[in-house]
């Protein structure tokens, strides 16, 4: 299968959690995580104010689908039972020749421990390897930043690269750690039931 675009149906669901473009109603919850410095200790964006919100929510944010290489979709984690937004994940189509793609996770801090980024990343590992026909998704972090290390790993993602001070981050230098799956890893992990005859 090769990658021709992905256009999701919304909302996402999995078994607590429903993934969903991101709206202007959701200001005041992506403030109150995305606007904490610990949050954006080891993550490509300084604390965002209510207008660097906004802007987002009009540009980057307001993706809801993927139709070419180089676009991202990012979705709100919506927590099912409750209605409350609890982070966001992201989705990157890098290259269509070589169907290549990322993922990304914010969760805010009031509601992490409780598996919600590994929920939503796999959905999204899920969307780019089943419905965008991707064959190899990266998830890259700062080494430092253990916990979405451990979301990598609990979604099967193998360790393949530690770039020693490889950038310079916020002001020092930071050492990056690759992770990877490719489409059979994810197939074999993560059987889908409906295609089982």
């Amino acid at each position: 299968m090769s990658p021709d675009e992905l256009r999701p149906t919304y909302p996402i669901t999995t078994e607590r959690l429903l993934l969903r473009p991101l709206t202007a109603a959701d200001t005041e919850a992506l403030l109150a995580y995305r606007s904490r410095p610990d949050v954006c200790r080891y993550v490509p964006f300084l604390p965002m104010t209510p207008e660097v919100i906004a802007d987002r929510l009009t540009t980057y944010w307001s993706a809801t689908d993927l139709t070419d290489e180089g676009q991202s979709l990012t979705l709100g984690i919506e927590v099912a039972e409750t209605g409350q937004l609890v982070g966001d994940v992201i989705l990157f189509w890098h290259s269509r020749k070589h169907r290549g793609g990322e993922i990304g996770y914010v969760v805010n801090p009031e509601f992490t421990g409780k598996g919600y980024a590994t929920e939503a990343a796999l959905a999204m590992l899920r969307l780019g390897f089943e419905d965008l026909g991707l064959h190899r998704i990266v998830g890259r972090i700062d080494e430092r930043n253990e916990p979405s290390a451990r979301v990598l790993r609990r979604l099967g993602m193998r360790q393949e690269a530690r770039l020693v001070h490889n950038e310079l981050f916020k002001g020092e230098w930071s050492t990056e750690v690759d992770f990877a799956m490719l489409a059979d890893e994810f197939s074999a992990r993560y059987p889908d039931p409906s295609r089982s005859a």
